[in-house]
């Protein structure tokens, strides 16, 4: 039984042996260069790769880690190596003893000393010893096995990971500080998104807000016009008559004015006539001018600055003995044929001045603008606010001939009323820009409440 015994430690010892020399069969030894760093991965060519990366340094990390664990387990199979040796030592002494022992039967001796456990450390069982030593080594071989392929796993790992890595195109899990920092990062570029929409929304607000001003002020003034544009239709409609109305000019500018629509055929004669009311200084201004291509003076009536009233014909000039500056209503005619360059001037039906050499033998041309309130430096335009016509005018009227006497004096004291042969004083005929205005008027009556 004893040299049964024995056999089987040795039986242990060989399979523990052989069990230590397999495990330790599965370390590979490789070179790498001279004087470099054992730690530091080797390319197939022997090339050193850096690893700096904190993906690379935890890699390295784990690799240190586990060799260190392989040590361990390579130090706790030695000594496990040397405990077999100790027992296989005491079951020799054990053996010799027993064959000392003459009186006592083999099975008996080996079981009370066994029982008896003479050596301190034996255990009761060696059988039982030898089933854990066996259980123990297994399970020693087993974790030395999973040590090494988690290692083999891990290189392959790190391998990828640097390789990946040198290439721009790294995968595998994250660390836990990178993945902070990148979803740091999302967060911060998620906050400065949320403010610049933010932001977006209030501009879009805000333009919102100017636009529906703009709007409103825009309706606002297109109420205004259309309001204004009734009001002046109505005034229109309130004539009694096409005549019944006058242009009022109650600004010095440039851009106050009145045109007649009408044009003036080739005359050797002319009386225009018109009803005037102001009271601006120094003088009225221009109550109205006649311009044609090449000559902007063609006909003008003028009282500019501290001159006295003048009429141009052709761009040349005679002063006319009338004053309808003091803000009353005044009737006016002036006369004028090419024989001559003979002219009349009448202001309430009374004649106060006559002359002659006024563009004699000159034909009044053609196709030309008659303006209200302003002076023409060129045909229809060019107006100088010095020059214009600051009150109120109507009854504008003027014909190709020289009226008579009596007839001046019935339209002026509204006896009687004729409308112009060649430019009527009618509605239709006249209009106003620039802020000018028409409005009813009954001047004979006006005139009436003025005495």
């Amino acid at each position: 039984m004893l040299a049964f015994l024995v056999g089987l430690l040795y039986l242990v010892g060989g399979r523990t042996v052989r069990s230590h020399d397999a495990t330790g069969s599965r370390f590979v030894c490789s070179a790498i260069p001279a004087g470099s760093d054992p730690s530091c991965p080797f390319d197939p060519n022997g090339n050193r790769v850096q690893i700096t990366s904190p993906v690379e340094e935890e890699l390295q990390s784990t690799i240190f880690h586990l060799r260190e664990t392989i040590l361990q387990q390579k130090e706790t199979i030695v000594s496990q190596q040397g405990t077999i040796k100790e027992l296989n030592s005491k079951l020799s002494r054990c053996e010799s003893a027993a064959e000392d022992s003459a009186g006592r039967s083999r099975g008996s001796s080996r079981r009370k000393d066994y029982s008896k456990n003479t050596m301190g450390d034996l255990p009761r069982d060696p059988t039982e010893t030898i089933d854990q030593l066996e259980k123990t080594m297994q399970g020693l071989k087993g974790r030395l096995e999973n040590l090494e392929q988690q290692l083999r796993s891990n290189l392959s790992a790190a391998t990828a990971a640097v390789v990946s890595g040198v290439g721009g195109n790294a995968v595998g899990p994250l660390p836990a500080e990178l993945r902070e920092l990148l979803k740091h990062r999302l967060g911060t570029l998620e906050g400065q998104l949320l403010k610049k929409v933010a932001e977006l929304e209030e501009e879009k607000s805000q333009l919102y807000n100017e636009t529906a001003a703009h709007r409103q002020r825009t309706e606002s003034t297109l109420n205004s016009l259309l309001e204004r544009i009734t009001e002046l239709e109505r005034s229109n409609n309130a004539f009694k008559s096409p005549e019944d109305f006058k242009v009022s000019l109650p600004l010095r500018t440039n851009y106050l004015y009145g045109r007649i629509k009408k044009s003036l055929p080739e005359m050797y004669a002319f009386t225009v006539c018109m009803w005037l009311k102001s009271s601006a200084l120094p003088g009225i201004g221009t109550p109205f001018s006649y311009g044609v291509p090449g000559q902007a003076n063609e006909i003008v009536l003028i009282e500019w600055g501290n001159n006295p009233m003048e009429l141009l014909v052709n761009d040349k000039v005679a002063q006319l003995p009338l004053s309808v500056s003091d803000g009353r209503w005044h009737h006016i005619c002036i006369t004028w044929t090419t024989r001559d360059g003979f002219w009349e001037a009448y202001q309430d039906g009374e004649r106060l001045g006559t002359g002659e050499n006024l563009a004699p033998w000159h034909p009044i041309k053609p196709g030309g603008v008659i303006i209200l309130g302003q002076e023409q430096d060129i045909v229809g335009g060019r107006f100088d606010a010095t020059q214009a016509f600051v009150g109120e005018l109507s009854h504008f009227n003027m014909w190709d001939r020289v009226l008579r006497p009596v007839d001046i004096m019935g339209m002026a004291n509204c006896s009687s009323y004729m409308p112009g042969n060649v430019v009527p004083w009618i509605d239709t005929n006249v209009e106003v820009l620039g802020g000018a205005s028409k409005a009813a008027l009954e001047i004979c009556e006006d005139r009436m409440i003025e005495s």
